[in-house]
């Protein structure tokens, strides 16, 4: 790896670009970024032979609108056009596609496995498929609220969760319960009064059927994933889930979310848990049993250097099942692996030791390149 240039596709002043560049640094590698501003508006061109990774492209609401299409910006927090988004990001992924293949260039997240981790329907029937364990799921995506009751009515599900298809750290998540006629939806999602939705940080409960209806009719039209809702363990009365990376193959760091609510997502003022007293109540047999599951489903991303993966312990914790697979899920701040790696270091690592033999032996100048029409937005099987 050594002299082969490296380019982050990121935003210049976005943390995560600069946390991989001081990671970089610590190896004395330079670092060139291309904007996702750059690709996000048409083709671009990267250097001869370089590997090349792949950061999100959020928190700039102008790649959100060059991707959108959309002659103006959203207005700050706005849930919108997530389906033109979407669309928006294959199609720019797809241009970097060909740019690497051009230039003999090594992509260390393949564009096509990026694409079907953002549609939470394709990323789940990707993970069943292969026999990674997952919730439930309805079959087929809901058109509006009334399709949803109907859903609920024929599977007898009473309690899910409605997950935008295309969003990401929760964005739109709704966990819902209906019992004896009464409803609870628990979001961040915040129901302007003129119908439009907004991110919040705040999480709220909407008890009311016409708020929750509201709420489900807006997002529908970009496609929604349902799942069945997942009992998950607890410890000193907080739920609790797993962010697991994974990193060529091999777990790498391990981030345990708590909440007194079923969104576990940290930047909603939830907390980091005890990863000891986890482990301490899988037993080693069933952390080990965990940390296995999270590599198989990394595995069914083959083209990606690392991959961040949900998973679920059951309330019983003897079950586990994977919740999402995260294509930018390596944005853990201040956690170090055994050998005092942070999550970038670790990548950087395992391209320079040889540690993703594995991995590189499958890879090529421009692995996950579009084959005939390029990359397209994920229809799930």
């Amino acid at each position: 790896m050594t002299g082969t240039p490296l380019v982050v596709v990121g935003s210049p002043d976005n943390r995560r670009v600069a946390l991989f560049r001081a990671a970089a640094a610590r190896v004395a590698r330079p670092v060139t970024v291309l904007p996702w501003r750059q690709l996000a508006a048409g083709p671009v061109a990267v250097p001869a032979g370089a590997l090349v990774r792949v950061d999100s492209p959020g928190e700039d609401p102008e790649v959100d609108r060059l991707l959108r299409g959309a002659e103006t910006p959203a207005e700050h927090g706005e849930i919108t056009g997530l389906a033109t988004w979407y669309a928006g990001l294959c199609a720019a992924l797809d241009r970097l596609a060909q740019a690497a293949d051009r230039a003999g260039a090594t992509l260390l997240n393949a564009p096509r496995d990026i694409a079907v981790m953002f549609d939470k329907r394709a990323c789940h029937a990707r993970l069943a498929r292969l026999g990674v364990p997952v919730p439930p799921a309805l079959p087929a995506a809901p058109a509006d609220w009334a399709g949803l009751r109907a859903a609920l009515r024929t599977t007898g599900w009473s309690r899910v969760f409605v997950k935008p298809a295309h969003a990401s750290s929760a964005s739109g998540v709704l966990a819902l319960q209906l019992a004896s006629g009464r409803i609870r939806a628990t979001t961040s999602v915040e129901l302007a009064d003129d119908g439009r939705l907004f991110n919040s940080l705040r999480v709220r409960d909407y008890r009311s059927e016409s708020e929750v209806a509201a709420i489900v009719d807006r997002l529908a039209p970009d496609g929604l994933h349902v799942e069945r809702w997942y009992p998950k363990a607890g410890l000193d009365q907080r739920t609790l889930d797993l962010r697991v990376l994974v990193v060529a193959g091999e777990p790498s760091h391990v981030v345990v979310r708590t909440s007194r609510g079923p969104l576990t997502n940290l930047h909603l003022g939830n907390v980091r848990g005890d990863l000891a007293a986890v482990r301490g109540a899988l037993g080693p047999a069933g952390y080990a049993a965990a940390l296995r599951t999270c590599v198989r489903a990394a595995a069914a991303f083959p083209g990606c250097l690392h991959a961040g993966v949900d998973l679920l312990i059951g309330a019983d914790w003897r079950r586990h099942a994977v919740a999402e697979v995260n294509a930018f899920g390596d944005l853990l701040p201040g956690l170090r692996d055994d050998a005092g790696r942070d999550s970038y270091d670790a990548q950087l690592h395992a391209l320079a030791t040889g540690r993703s033999a594995a991995w590189s032996v499958a890879r090529s100048p421009a692995a996950g390149s579009p084959v005939g029409p390029g990359i397209r937005p994920v229809v799930p099987a």
